[in-house]
């Protein structure tokens, strides 16, 4: 994917993340570079024109992780304001989704990932909404 606009568009951006289940645990990753830089969040991005929203997460989540997915149910969404002159604005929907195939192998966007029971996150630094989301995602897998 090639390198974001140093400018962020003067419009907000939709996106996607997925909650991924795998054993009872979830699949956290840590972005590589901004936006959300050294946080632990969910494999996602934004979504193309004229994609659906499921295309776009199992085409994210394939270009990130190489995961296969099977996509439950929309888990919530969150918005991201821009807190400073210059950030940009993102509309995130969040879905709950299980594992079905591949191993995680990360590209240049991420540098880590954990699989963590969802009430052991710890002292991560995880970006803002993610502990709702997650668990909103697991009522969902759960039911």
């Amino acid at each position: 994917m090639p390198e974001a606009s140093a400018i962020p568009p003067q419009h907000p951006q939709l996106a996607v993340s997925a909650a991924i289940f795998r054993d009872d645990k979830i699949l956290l990753v840590r972005r590589a570079r901004s936006p959300a830089k050294g946080f632990y969040s969910l494999p996602g991005g934004r979504v193309e024109f004229g994609e659906s929203l499921h295309a776009a997460l199992h085409r994210e989540v394939d270009e990130e992780t190489g995961l296969r997915i099977e996509i439950v149910g929309l888990a919530g969404w969150r918005e991201g304001l821009p807190a400073t002159a210059g950030g940009g604005h993102y509309l995130i929907m969040s879905f709950a989704a299980r594992w079905t195939a591949n191993d995680v192998v990360l590209n240049d966007e991420l540098d880590d990932f954990k699989w963590l029971a969802p009430d052991g996150l710890g002292d991560l630094k995880l970006t803002g909404g993610l502990v709702e989301v997650i668990e909103a995602a697991r009522r969902l897998i759960l039911a």
